[in-house]
């Protein structure tokens, strides 16, 4: 079953607008049809700026999927919108510890580290995770 979720981020080339908005979608597969329900919910709710809701959404669908990269990816999205910059780039790098060959995902996840940093005033840290983001897609 797919669902869309509106959160996905303008990461590259917008060093300067460090939050993003729900603009395009991306593709969803779960297993189990819970985790479909709170990815629709949380669709939603971030369509509708209610970011905290979309949250709290996607936490819940983490305990019924906890090794699933992607969900982990959205919520740090969701936490970069938020503005809770420590926390994007904590669960963007929980993403990227349970992925398994996935570049472009991991590519992502790097952005939105160097987007957090940033947003925080580590410049030289924001370069670093751009970096990487750049030897991971070449």
């Amino acid at each position: 079953m797919r669902h869309a979720v509106a959160l996905t981020l303008v990461i590259a080339g917008c060093a300067t607008q460090p939050e993003p908005s729900p603009q395009a979608q991306w593709p969803w597969d779960s297993k189990t049809k819970a985790v479909s329900t709170l990815m629709a919910s949380a669709q939603t709710d971030a369509s509708a700026g209610r970011f905290a809701t979309a949250a709290a959404s996607m936490e819940r669908a983490i305990r019924l999927e906890p090794r699933n990269p992607r969900l982990w990816h959205e919520l740090a999205k969701l936490r970069l919108m938020q503005k809770e910059y420590g926390q994007a780039e904590q669960v963007a790098l929980r993403s990227n510890a349970l992925l398994r060959g996935d570049t472009a995902l991991r590519t992502e996840n790097w952005n939105i580290i160097a987007r957090s940093r940033e947003a925080r005033g580590d410049a030289e840290g924001a370069r670093s995770a751009r970096e990487l983001a750049k030897r991971i897609t070449y």
